[in-house]
């Protein structure tokens, strides 16, 4: 029985581009995009539906990839700024 890794892999913007057009270009599902570029369904989806939020055409309140490093990036900034326990 082989034991599933928790470590997750790490991809560029770039391969996450190129895959999500490749979904968007290709007649094939999501899954089978997914299983020749090897990555997870799960992971292509959210990159796809994360391409549909950038784009205005996601969920409402839904926050953009611009949106999702800016809060990163502050709560980092408040993170610095607390003293440690």
């Amino acid at each position: 029985m082989s034991k599933k890794s928790n470590t997750s892999k790490r991809y560029t913007a770039e391969f996450k581009r190129d895959a999500v057009a490749l979904v968007h270009s290709s007649d094939k599902t999501v899954t089978e995009v997914a299983r020749e570029i090897g990555v997870s369904p799960e992971g292509l989806r959210n990159w796809v539906n994360q391409d549909k939020t950038d784009r205005g055409q996601g969920p409402v309140g839904a926050l953009t990839t611009a949106e999702r490093e800016e809060l990163a990036r502050l709560r980092r900034k408040v993170r610095e700024m607390v003293p440690a326990a």
